[in-house]
């Protein structure tokens, strides 16, 4: 049933009555992964068992400590929220008992406001607070609150304006300026536009859009109307790979209950603006990730680039100007325009704006979904944040951008983290895949690793990516193997330079990158695997070398009598 603005306020008062007791259990694809399923059980059967009544028993997303699920958070009335991590069933039936019955918090337990030093929750600002399937709970947190107020008064050039004072950039990767795509579609004269969320995240250990779209769907389709209305298009597509199901379903929901309460559809909260949603699915091609191809993708196509320009702002998805925006850009549009772009843009540095979303993992202790200010250098990042290294073995490098990007190395610690500083480093930001290394891991490995990835994902249509990647794919592994010569490094050098020149799109234009990266930063090392045949870190194992050392034992004396 639609909603007048006056029933969206009692919706937020009633629910906002719920905020005075809760137990929340992480229902996340890495929390229903490690067990939160059954934690969520037993906390019901011994609220049940204990004729407990709880005012609200709700699932939560990521909250952003993966390396703890299951998670479970516990606010007693009257009370503080406090966090518990690892929690079994067992565990879940003792903290509902100690906490409604005891009045006390475990020992275990860490306060709530504890687990996030050096953060600013603004993308990741609802996930583990509201219920991802749960529209109310979404609305009485402010959710499309923005959007009352920019359809009625702001107009499309007033959310644009406030876009450009934010700064934001596109957190997909490429960090172009928001504000200045909204505003080339927006000016661009056309009867149909088309509004894109791309959702299909491939980089290898990230997973930022996945946790957001999981944890608060919500926020994702605000952003998209937002941006819709900004634009001047009337439909709009998520672009989710098909490998994420539940942020699929939970993106439908949202959608569904979105469109119930006249957020989508015809004439929206009675303006005459009118704009619709759909989810269309990715078969997880890592180059679908690229704005051409994804769009090719959408029209039933084989997801391939095309050369630009035009722009998609100018001709996109079936020749209409269409603008595409990634999820954590998206989740930002609707804090931006609730709290103004002035605000946004004095958080960061003044190039780089805003916070931005990490997936931190590798050797590190606290793995997980990290939000920081731009500017906040590697070692916060890693030693402060994360805790350090995993092991006993020395911290070695992060690797930033993924498949696209390159090693920072210990010598870089304190380097605050932006756009431009990572291009000085020979990395990029890329969408927010972030791991750490320790002198445990091989950079030729690494290196093989990822061009391996790219060479298998690449789409084939220029040479250059198809034929170089595969290329350097061989060389390196004849390096891990003890079969290259020096020499062979200046021929990874040419086809990396030729692969960045002459391929069409970004995967193949940024593929080289690790490569390069790795040469340049650990040159002494690529010697060793060369010339010496051997891997400091022994993870070539062609090139490890056992050796069998046997020692010869004295017959022991016979005992004085025994028979001979």
């Amino acid at each position: 049933m639609k909603k007048t603005l006056d029933d969206l306020q009692r919706i937020k008062a009633e629910r906002q009555g719920m905020q005075e007791e809760w137990i929340k259990v992480c229902m996340s694809s890495g929390g229903v992964a490690a067990g939160s399923e059954d934690v969520m059980a037993a906390v019901e059967d011994e609220l049940a068992q204990r004729s407990l009544a709880v005012k609200a028993l709700r699932k939560m997303g990521c909250i952003g400590c993966c390396h703890a699920d299951p998670v479970v958070e516990v606010k007693p009335k009257g009370g503080k929220p406090t966090i518990y991590e690892r929690v079994t069933p067992e565990q879940a039936r003792e903290i509902v008992a100690q906490h409604f019955q005891g009045g006390q918090a475990l020992e275990s337990s860490t306060p709530t406001d504890e687990m996030f030093p050096h953060q600013v929750r603004i993308a990741l600002r609802n996930c583990g607070i509201v219920d991802p399937e749960c529209i109310d709970d979404y609305i009485a947190h402010d959710g499309y609150s923005g959007l009352r107020h920019l359809l009625a008064d702001a107009g499309p050039a007033g959310v644009i304006e406030e876009m450009r004072l934010s700064g934001l950039r596109g957190r997909g990767g490429a960090g172009f300026p928001t504000w200045v795509k909204w505003n080339f579609a927006n000016k661009k004269q056309a009867d149909v536009k088309y509004m894109i969320c791309n959702g299909d995240e491939g980089d290898p250990g990230a997973y930022m859009d996945r946790s957001i779209m999981e944890s608060d769907p919500h926020g994702v389709v605000e952003g998209m109307i937002l941006a819709g209305f900004a634009v001047g298009a009337r439909q709009g597509y998520f672009y989710i790979r098909a490998e994420y199901p539940l942020a699929i379903e939970r993106v439908q929901k949202a959608i569904d209950a979105a469109r119930s309460y006249g957020f989508l559809g015809e004439r929206i909260l009675g303006t005459e603006f009118s704009y619709d949603l759909e989810i269309r699915l990715g078969a997880g091609a890592f180059v679908c990730g690229e704005e051409t191809a994804l769009i090719a993708s959408i029209e039933g196509k084989r997801g391939t680039p095309r050369p630009r320009p035009p722009y998609p702002t100018d001709c996109g998805l079936w020749g209409h100007p269409t603008v595409i925006n990634n999820v954590e850009t998206l989740s930002n549009v609707t804090a931006i325009l609730q709290r103004g772009g002035a605000w946004y843009g004095s958080i960061g540095t003044p190039e780089s704006t805003g916070t931005k979303v990490f997936a931190l993992t590798g050797k590190v202790k606290n793995s997980g979904l990290i939000e920081i200010p731009m500017g906040t250098t590697l070692r916060e990042i890693v030693f402060d944040i994360g805790g350090g290294p995993i092991s006993a073995k020395p911290f070695m490098a992060v690797q930033t951008g993924g498949p696209s990007g390159g090693l920072i190395t210990k010598e870089h610690l304190d380097t605050p983290l932006t756009y431009e500083n990572l291009q000085k480093l020979g990395s990029i930001m890329g969408s927010g895949g972030m791991i750490v290394i320790d002198e445990g891991d091989c950079v030729v490995d690494l290196a093989k690793f990822y061009i391996g990835f790219c060479a298998e994902e690449s789409c084939g249509k220029c040479a250059p990516c198809r034929v170089g990647g595969k290329r350097m794919q061989e060389i390196l592994e004849a390096i891990s193997e003890g079969r290259a010569q020096m020499s062979d490094l200046d021929k990874l050098k040419k086809l990396a330079h030729a692969m960045q020149k002459a391929s069409l799109c970004g995967l193949g234009q940024t593929a080289p990158n690790p490569v390069l990266s790795t040469i340049r930063q650990y040159a002494e090392e690529y010697r060793q695997h060369i010339e010496d045949r051997t891997c400091r870190a022994r993870r070539c194992v062609a090139l490890v070398k056992y050796q069998m050392e046997l020692k010869k034992q004295k017959a022991a004396a016979a005992p004085a009598g025994a028979a001979s």
